[in-house]
């Protein structure tokens, strides 16, 4: 099946919230934009989970929050996601000079940041090398590191789905395992989100029952819908190549982290399971840490009082330090 195919016919149209753009890199590569709120508000980078794309925008029950709150929200693909280039091989890191890119040719100095899910290190990255510039950042229901310095690949994937076990078995094998997996398993996610966005994963990704009344809402079944078609308009690689990252060093020390930061994790959490965030709870340095009483998508109910502290203001009232996890 090509790359074409797997998009063509009933690919939603472009998020009329957005605005969009291109921006184009030194060495001739290009990474996809898509900004959402008032161009003069408080800008807040985005960083996407994985599988996915640029299409952020507010929560879906949300969607005056960033006109609301005065946020200039600033999400893009990763490269080999939607509009960006592919770079293979690339680490976790390189989403530092991404976002340092994306940010100058915006004009904008200081900016947060935060990532969801595959974009909580890519976020840290960004955070630890770039501290003349994040104010703040925020990892949500992020992966940990795997190995040393991280977890041992026993605790690692203690608790993950089958899908995720599965996944990361074939990337310990190498691109050539993984790709003809993740081919197979595409399309069958682009039918899904049409055909039964309450369950867009499949089967062997079993998720927290209020991770699935969440994607039961019609507003959020939209939302996934865009993600995902963008997501895969190039195939797989941006998928590929997140998953190999993540299982290799991710090429900074995290210890070096010094701008305020926010960790947050579920306790059901099935796709990146609660030992990932009370790992990363003890080890951002000086984090605050949200513990939700819920699965991977619970932030969708609490996403508010994320973006209020990313902004400058008070930490959500059950957010605790880091050091007493």
């Amino acid at each position: 099946m090509t790359k074409q195919a797997w998009v063509s016919g009933g690919a939603t149209a472009p998020d009329p919230s957005a605005r969009q753009s291109t921006v184009a890199l030194s060495n001739g590569h290009v990474l996809g934009v898509a900004e959402y709120g008032p161009v003069d508000g408080f800008p807040i980078v985005g960083i996407h989970g994985t599988p996915g794309s640029r299409y952020g925008g507010p929560p879906p029950d949300k969607p005056d929050l960033y006109d609301r709150l005065g946020i200039r929200s600033i999400c893009f693909d990763r490269p080999g996601y939607g509009l960006s280039t592919r770079r293979p091989g690339r680490a976790v890191v390189d989403a530092a000079t991404d976002v340092e890119a994306i940010a100058d040719s915006l004009g904008i100095d200081r900016f947060a940041v935060t990532g969801g899910s595959g974009g909580g290190p890519h976020c840290l990255a960004v955070a630890a090398q770039l501290p003349h510039r994040v104010t703040r950042v925020a990892c949500v229901v992020g992966v940990a590191p795997l190995g040393d310095p991280g977890l041992p690949r026993d605790v690692w994937r203690e608790g993950m789905t089958q899908g995720n076990l599965d996944e990361f078995d074939w990337s310990f094998e190498g691109e050539e395992a993984l790709r003809p997996q993740l081919e197979r398993l595409a399309p069958e996610d682009l039918s899904r989100v049409v055909t039964d966005p309450t369950n867009p994963l499949g089967d062997t990704y079993e998720m927290a029952d209020g991770d699935l009344a969440i994607m039961a809402r019609p507003e959020y079944a939209v939302r996934l819908r865009r993600l995902i078609e963008e997501a895969y308009r190039q195939g797989i690689d941006g998928w590929l190549d997140d998953d190999l990252a993540f299982i290799k060093d991710w090429g900074f020390d995290l210890s070096t982290l010094s701008v305020p930061a926010m960790v947050w994790y579920g306790t059901e959490d099935t796709l990146v399971p609660p030992s990932h965030g009370k790992w990363l709870a003890g080890n951002v340095p000086g984090a605050l840490v949200v513990t939700m009483s819920g699965g991977h998508l619970e932030l969708v109910n609490r996403a508010e009082e994320l973006v209020v502290w990313l902004s400058g203001g008070e930490p959500p009232a059950d957010a605790v330090s880091g050091a007493d996890k």
